[in-house]
């Protein structure tokens, strides 16, 4: 009786959900999962036309991500953000700016901030399509959409900030994984490297 109960209540709660495969997604990372893919990123300035590209493998976690590109590494953790230039065998550690991050897929797939209200709808591809809109104009994004497959994984992030730039990432045989053994956002940097510290007391 007691299990019959506990199933019912469940059921009622997920049924009352009005962005259940949002929530899903949420709860994926907040059970310390981590999104990992191969991405392409496209950030168009709205006011010069200009493009910026970068692609690589990515790794996303609940307050952190990690990203390789061509001989670049980086590793944002919510407090720091360390960065290995391969070309000139450099790392760079500064303190981690999350108003000043133009990219954060970790804020993005979980809803970025409270002031967003949040819409779901189901597409005829069977993927599904999150909306999140702010008129807090002191938010980083106007608007963001996140396309989800029909497992609830990330397929593509659409944004629009304060001044109408539009970033686009793509994801490519996308899933989520335990890190196990806790390694996913380190990064092996050569002992010959310069390291340049940033960091504000440092």
């Amino acid at each position: 009786m007691i299990t019959t109960l506990l199933i019912g209540s469940a059921t009622e709660l997920y049924a009352q959900s009005e962005t259940p495969e949002f929530d899903r997604l949420k709860g994926a990372f907040e059970d310390n999962r981590v999104f990992t893919a191969f991405f392409s990123h496209e950030y168009k300035d709205s006011f010069t036309g200009e493009r910026q590209y970068s692609e690589g493998r990515i790794w996303i976690g609940k307050d952190r991500y990690k990203i390789e590109g061509q001989n670049q590494i980086m590793v944002v953790d919510g407090e720091t953000s360390t960065v290995y230039d391969g070309s000139k065998n450099r790392v760079i550690v500064s303190d981690y700016i999350e108003e000043e991050d133009d990219f954060a897929p970790s804020r993005m797939l979980q809803g970025v901030d409270e002031t967003f209200t949040v819409q779901e709808e189901s597409l005829p591809s069977g993927e599904f399509r999150v909306t999140l809109k702010s008129d807090d104009p002191f938010s980083i994004f106007m608007e963001v959409q996140i396309y989800l497959t029909s497992n609830g994984e990330p397929l593509r992030i659409e944004a629009i900030d304060q001044v109408e730039n539009v970033l686009v990432t793509q994801f490519l045989e996308g899933s989520f994984i335990r890190d196990e053994q806790n390694e996913m956002f380190t990064m092996e940097i050569p002992e010959d490297a310069e390291f340049i510290d940033l960091r504000q007391g440092s």
